[in-house]
């Protein structure tokens, strides 16, 4: 997905719950892994990310999207 980064998240894991929560309220959401965090796990073979990703949404969506965060995003 292209987009603007709405926040970055600290794993995989917490990536697919932000965007769960954000597409069951409307809004198409995407995450990319940061290049640092490909890397570490291409060496560990590990299937989820090791480190920051980054949560996408369209720049139409930001605003709605930012309000839904929790407060400490």
């Amino acid at each position: 997905m292209e987009g603007v980064t709405l926040t970055v998240a600290g794993s995989q894991m917490e990536a697919e719950a932000l965007c769960g929560m954000l597409r069951a309220n409307g809004i198409a959401c995407g995450y990319r892994v940061s290049d640092g965090a490909a890397g570490i796990g291409a060496t560990t073979g590990a299937l989820l990310s090791l480190g920051p990703v980054k949560i996408l949404v369209d720049q139409q969506h930001f605003a709605e999207a930012r309000k839904l965060l929790p407060p400490d995003e």
